[in-house]
């Protein structure tokens, strides 16, 4: 019997993302792909599979499904509620999916969200990725009725979870190349201004609101368009920042107040509308530093998996699940070197 998902219901903001495409920049196609790159990597640790693999992204969406099989699941990025016919689901950590059994995920607070199947989900690939890319043209959002394939699956490993990471709310930024068009008292004042998130923001950008006024600057208005980065904050005409993510334009013509660095956008992408954040310089040195050491966090994740524990009344898959620290199946090295 074929693997797939069988989607039940699915609200707009469900796409099936991966890491996204590289090298179309010329052709003006953007990166696209997952938004929060880091609840890939998380997925991937808790499944004990890479981070290639195409997830669902719930961009503030909710969707009902089922297994053609009995399949393995991890919940990342924002957090959401998740219930498994009807049981609540812990976010942040692996599962067992029962064969027929229905998951519903809904929003709790916006953000962010991540489905990860075991083996992947094996969607038809457009320019050599799964990911949809709604902005240009690329795919289409998850629809009711949709059957998606799932990809084998040689791991076993359920109820497990990563600790529980405390996020501050400073954006740490490298300057760009407008940087110097704003003055050093907008500079300053905007390392002491407040920032809310707004409720607008999406696959493309997210808009920021400050406490005082906005960071508007005339010399801005004559710049030349060039090349844009997820990441990259841009100050509009009334003088908002938009920090721009995954599915930006590849060009654009507002003045770039500064980047934010890759490692703090999950920051924002899991908070939600009305957190406020901070926002302070960095070198472009400790920018790069910075960076190296997530990467090599992050690469590190699975050594820091720990048992999920749950109330075993409440696990109608309980016999899916390794109850005792240790025991294994006795195959592991061998299905990791092959």
């Amino acid at each position: 019997m074929t693997r797939a998902l069988n989607i039940h219901t699915a609200s707009p903001g469900v796409t099936v993302q991966d890491k996204g495409r590289t090298g179309f920049l010329a052709q003006g196609l953007s990166r696209g792909g997952a938004v929060d790159l880091l609840a890939l990597a998380e997925g991937a640790a808790l499944l004990g599979q890479p981070d290639t693999c195409a997830v669902l992204e719930l961009a503030g969406g909710a969707v009902a499904l089922s297994a053609s099989q009995d399949m393995r699941v991890a919940l990342t990025g924002a957090d959401m509620r998740a219930t498994l016919d009807g049981t609540p689901l812990v976010w942040g950590a692996s599962h067992a999916l029962p064969q027929g059994a229905r998951l519903e995920i809904s929003p709790l607070r916006g953000g962010f969200g991540y489905l990860h199947l075991g083996g992947g989900l094996e969607p038809a690939e457009r320019l050599g990725a799964a990911s949809a890319h709604l902005a240009a043209g690329i795919g289409r959002a998850v629809q009711a009725g949709d059957t998606i394939a799932v990809g084998g699956d040689r791991g076993h490993r359920t109820g497990m979870c990563l600790p529980n990471a405390v996020m501050d709310t400073t954006l740490r930024l490298v300057p760009s190349l407008q940087t110097a068009l704003f003055g050093q008292d907008a500079l300053d004042r905007l390392e002491a201004t407040r920032f809310t998130k707004d409720a607008r923001g999406n696959r493309m950008g997210q808009r920021l609101v400050p406490d005082g006024e906005g960071f508007a600057t005339a010399e801005g208005l004559s710049i030349l368009s060039e090349t844009i980065v997820p990441g990259d904050i841009q100050i509009t005409g009334d003088g908002m920042p938009y920090v721009l993510l995954s599915e930006c334009q590849t060009t654009g013509g507002y003045p770039r107040i500064g980047t934010v660095l890759p490692c703090d956008l999950p920051k924002l992408l899991r908070a939600g509308p009305g957190s406020l954040f901070q926002l302070r310089f960095v070198t472009l040195e400790d920018g790069a530093a910075l960076e190296r050491a997530e990467v090599a966090r992050r690469a590190g994740l699975s050594r820091n998996l720990q048992a999920l524990l749950r109330d075993p009344r409440d696990m109608p898959d309980l016999l899916s699940y390794q109850l005792v620290s240790g025991v294994t199946a006795g195959d592991e090295l061998e299905r990791e070197s092959a």
